[in-house]
């Protein structure tokens, strides 16, 4: 690893955030939980300069302070994180406004057809290396969604929307400006409301969440499109809790928490069998994994990191599955399948995968969605469930929820 990748940016002044967007905004099943009064952004780095960030930073934190951001889903990427002197507990505002109707143009990126292709790759992949000491196991491979306005895209209503949805965490955090400056994206600062550059999301998926020395992490995968017939999505479900590919890829994911967890844990507990979930778009497999600390001073954000990212949204062993979706994904993942999530003052919080997202800034919106694929999967169902798990995202921004699934290849 070059020093470069471990470079520390200088703290940068602190923000009055009175009358600017909020740097992060979370709302869930725990209710809601945002920043408010004085903002400091915290040096950006990498994963592996961040315990140390995080303790300089606690170390002159209000009581009533909170630190929450973005975990980029590179390793060796530098992170977005915020340290605010206030907590919020206020809600986020329900829109009364009617659906959205602008006009829009989408770009696929890559086509469904093509994401098909590079699933065989990877499955190709997988069988060639299948006598190696330590094969490809799992890989999660993604793809996009680029969308453009004729008008500023209206994020709270989006984020209202996505709240509706009562068993996901809606979320909002503030990135820094991007590069791209092309004539359908904004660029102002970071806390702009007009110009904010945003990830936008409802993660359906708890990363960690830590109170006091306990702590819970809920991997989900295994997915399954919900269907607006009840026998239909019924009969979905059971298939789901039937299905050895994706109960194998499941396993993949609980071993590996359990793994990075055990080392820091006195006692450390999940069932042998996965339960069903679902949100309002998705069945998914779910198991939770619970724990008692043996540190239960270490802080929720720097556990993210440990467990970031799982091979719910990377793969198996998760250096080479990194390396292969860098060739095989046209489009760079940014802070999708990283994580979001906020710590208090006393190092509880909660963090959770940022999957069911999108980056939107002015005009444009990047919505990103993967799937998980293991041997056994077939690639033109796996474009099929990629293109399912958009719909929270479109059905946000008033497009039709289905219109990225591709002919349904059962």
């Amino acid at each position: 690893m070059t020093p470069s990748r471990h470079r520390v940016a200088p703290s940068p002044a602190p923000v009055d955030l009175s009358a600017r967007t909020a740097p992060f905004l979370f709302q869930g099943p725990d209710g809601a939980i945002g920043a408010t009064g004085t903002l400091h952004p915290l040096p950006r780095g990498p994963l592996a300069t961040l315990p140390d960030r995080i303790s300089r930073a606690m170390e002159g934190m209000a009581p009533t302070g909170l630190i929450g951001g973005a975990l980029p889903f590179d390793r060796d990427a530098d992170d977005c994180l915020w340290m605010a002197d206030q907590t919020s507990r206020t809600p986020i505002a329900a829109r009364t406004q009617p659906e959205i109707a602008p006009t829009w143009t989408v770009t696929p990126e890559p086509s469904a057809e093509a994401y098909a292709e590079a699933v065989q790759q990877a499955l190709d992949l997988m069988k060639n290396q299948a006598n190696l000491p330590q094969p490809l196991r799992k890989i999660v491979l993604a793809r996009t969604l680029a969308l453009v306005c004729d008008q500023v895209i209206p994020v709270p209503s989006v984020l209202a929307r996505l709240c509706q949805d009562a068993s996901v965490t809606a979320f909002q955090v503030a990135l820094p400006p991007s590069t791209d400056t092309g004539p359908d994206t904004v660029t102002d600062t970071a806390t702009d409301t007009d110009g904010a550059r945003l990830l936008v999301g409802a993660s359906p998926e708890l990363l960690v969440r830590k109170s006091g020395a306990q702590i819970l992490s809920h991997p989900l995968a295994g997915s399954a499109r919900r269907r607006s017939d009840a026998a239909q999505d019924r009969a979905a479900a059971q298939a789901l809790t039937a299905s050895a590919k994706d109960l194998r890829e499941h396993a993949i994911v609980v071993e590996f928490i359990l793994d990075t967890l055990a080392p820091h844990c006195t006692t450390l507990t999940a069932p042998s069998v996965p339960e069903i979930t679902s949100s309002a778009t998705m069945w998914h497999l779910g198991t939770p994994i619970r724990g008692e600390l043996r540190d239960a001073d270490m802080p929720s954000v720097q556990i993210a990191g440990l467990l970031h990212p799982t091979p719910a949204v990377c793969g198996s062993p998760r250096d080479r599955a990194a390396q292969i979706i860098q060739q095989l994904e046209p489009v760079a993942r940014d802070f999708y399948a990283g994580a979001v999530g906020w710590t208090a003052a006393n190092g509880d919080g909660a963090w959770y995968v940022s999957i069911r997202c999108a980056e939107i800034q002015g005009r444009s919106a990047r919505l990103y969605a993967g799937a998980g694929i293991v041997p056994g999967s077939v690639p033109a169902q796996e474009a099929a469930e990629t293109g399912a798990k958009f719909a929270a995202l479109l059905r946000a921004l008033g497009l039709p929820h289905d219109m990225a699934i591709p002919t349904d290849p059962h």
